[in-house]
């Protein structure tokens, strides 16, 4: 069964390029990781102080990922992340999923 990880930001509205370009400049190390199947970067709604982005893995197993969570590709991957803080509203809602059925 596969496992998927997404954290939710509420990017500051006038702060979605600066964002967007961290995420798209960085070097994510997940092709490094065992059990690693596929990353999104998904941007969502925009409300009135914020727009919605949501960063959305796809492991094998839940195992993978936590797994992924104590790697040194991990630790990499966000080394300077709180240096981000002032582009996003709060902290990021990381949710986990179970995938019960896909559809292709």
């Amino acid at each position: 069964m596969s496992y998927i990880t997404m954290n939710r930001f509420q990017v500051r509205k006038g702060s979605e390029a600066d964002f967007e370009a961290v995420w798209l400049g960085r070097d994510t190390h997940l092709n490094e990781v065992p059990g690693f199947v596929e990353f999104h970067l998904l941007k969502g709604p925009q409300k009135d102080d914020y727009t919605l982005y949501a960063s959305h893995t796809i492991w094998e197993s839940e195992a993978a990922f936590l797994d992924w969570t104590r790697s040194e590709a991990f630790r990499k991957a966000h080394a300077g992340a709180g240096d981000n803080k002032p582009l996003y509203l709060g902290h990021p809602e990381l949710e986990s999923f179970d995938i019960i059925q896909t559809v292709n």
